[in-house]
């Protein structure tokens, strides 16, 4: 990864393992869905945590071409990434917030969302470089209205897009929906003739949603539910193990980690793992006597989490694996196939987006594929 040092395996008291294959198998399966129209890759934040160096040759490798970032810094990564393959748009969301030379420099798209933006690219001398329009239709956040786009001369700018956001796109029954997808069309035919992109992730299973000419999937890409109220139809991509540490035995009625919040109901056996807050284990993941917390996978048994989630460790409740199936040294699977990323956001009070990109800096990392 970008300005770290990779953690050795012997160093580490965690591993997470990322599926490239998975990574690229989803982004095929999506492309599939939506052909003929254009499949992008969303890949911000890291992409979404996993790292940009090895997750943008994989996707490029699967087929796609047109990826989003955030910041500038992120577009840089992704350019150098790809290497000598040119051929690929980069296409930077957060508006024109850096010098245009930099976007000239490193060949990236900017996505331009306020006068303010359309005025300081032209200035710029810099309208042959192709750049999106971001239209606001109802997130209230970034993009353009209706009047802005008035500046838009097609004469001076290359406009290569013109896209929006929606703002509920998991709840297939919002009406925010229907409403968002009539005032993008609005905006489409003040800027007619140019290819048009609305749907996120969710957005591909939206049965009222346009085809329109490019989606850019983000979170489904990483194993991430896009349809939460149905089956997921993405393969998983991480994977968090932790070999325990230390076991110990419990009487009944001890309390267990910081401030007593959990008491045992029973003579029970603790695993410690050396994962906590600081890895971006969720400190809501806590247990108490008052309501359940995170869980584990253990032997093979879903085992629940004891006491507060600390800083770098985490305790678990093994009172019901066997004996002959755990000792120290045990890996304890966090994230996998058993608990997905949505789960442990779920169980967190927070969402499957952040639990990804919250991966820690500490773990062992192993690509596959």
């Amino acid at each position: 990864m970008a300005g770290l040092l990779p953690i050795p395996r012997e160093a580490a008291q965690a591993e997470l393992t990322i599926d490239l294959g998975a990574l690229a198998g989803n982004w095929r399966l999506l492309a599939a869905r939506i052909a003929p129209t254009e499949c992008s890759a969303v890949v911000k934040a890291d992409a979404y945590g996993i790292g940009i160096e090895q997750a943008v040759p994989a996707l490029f490798g699967a087929g796609c071409r047109t990826f989003f970032v955030a910041h500038v810094s992120e577009g840089i990564r992704v350019r150098e990434a790809l290497g000598t393959s040119g051929v690929s748009r980069i296409f930077v969301l957060n508006g024109l917030s850096a010098d245009p030379a930099l976007y000239l420099a490193h060949a990236l798209n900017p996505v331009l969302g306020s006068r303010s933006d359309l005025k300081k690219w032209l200035s710029a001398g810099a309208g042959g470089q192709a750049c999106a329009i971001h239209v606001d239709t109802g997130m209230n956040r970034l993009g353009c209205s209706l009047p802005d786009l008035d500046l838009v001369d097609p004469s001076r700018l290359h406009v290569a897009l013109v896209m929006s956001h929606l703002v509920s796109s998991e709840v297939p029954e919002d009406p925010v929906n229907v409403l968002q997808i009539e005032r993008f069309e609005a905006a489409r035919q003040r800027l007619p003739g140019i290819p048009a992109s609305l749907a996120n992730s969710s957005a591909l299973f939206l049965p009222q949603l346009p085809a329109y000419d490019l989606a850019r999937p983000g979170y489904a890409l990483y194993g991430g539910n896009p349809t939460p109220n149905d089956r997921n139809p993405m393969r998983p991509v991480v994977r968090l193990t932790a070999p325990i540490l230390q076991l110990r035995e419990i009487e009944a009625g001890t309390t267990v980690g910081y401030n007593a919040q959990w008491t045992a109901k029973r003579a029970s056996r603790l695993a410690t793992i050396g994962v906590g807050y600081a890895d971006g284990l969720p400190r809501d993941l806590m247990a108490t006597d008052a309501r359940p917390g995170g869980e584990a996978v253990v032997a093979g048994r879903r085992c629940a989490f004891a006491g507060r989630v600390s800083m770098d460790l985490t305790i678990i409740d093994v009172t019901d694996v066997p004996d002959s199936d755990i000792s120290i040294g045990t890996k304890v699977e966090l994230l996998g196939s058993a608990i997905t990323v949505d789960d442990m956001g779920q169980r967190a009070g927070t969402i499957g987006y952040e639990i990804l990109t919250n991966l820690g800096r500490r773990y062992h990392r192993v690509y596959l594929g």
